[in-house]
């Protein structure tokens, strides 16, 4: 993925924030979607992603903020299980089964939507000190 500038402002920082965040729940949603997928071998089989984040921060205004850096395969290995008479079984009757947990992907999925209400609660501060201030005579 591209390396982005450093924020600039206020909006600029909860922009990136909340688009990283979109980023993981999507990854999320990806993972729930495939946990209960199976493959006729361990190269096929479906392996949860992940988000991986950085920090960009510019020294000149003192703000930090969030890209993504990319989005990953983790490294888990899929369930092995003995079904001889699955269509998808190979030739010793094995398939195996993606090692997605639904239970951490759903916290997943919270942490996310929390962190992104969040963000949106700093950007409407922000903007409600602005107009405050522009009201200012």
């Amino acid at each position: 993925m591209p390396v982005s500038a450093p924020p600039t402002n206020i909006f600029n920082v909860v922009q990136r924030g909340m688009s990283a965040q979109m980023v993981r729940m999507n990854a999320a949603a990806s993972n729930l979607a495939n946990a209960g997928s199976v493959a006729g071998s361990e190269e096929e089989a479906y392996r949860p992603l992940r988000a991986v984040f950085a920090e960009d921060s510019d020294r000149r205004t003192g703000l930090s903020s969030v890209s993504v850096q990319s989005v990953t395969r983790a490294d888990v290995a899929p369930v092995k299980r003995h079904e001889p008479g699955h269509p998808l079984a190979d030739a010793n009757g094995d398939i195996w089964a993606s090692p997605v947990s639904e239970t951490a992907e759903m916290v997943e999925m919270m942490e996310s939507a929390r962190q992104y209400q969040n963000l949106v609660e700093a950007m409407q501060t922000a903007k409600q000190l602005m107009l405050d201030t522009m009201r200012m005579k």
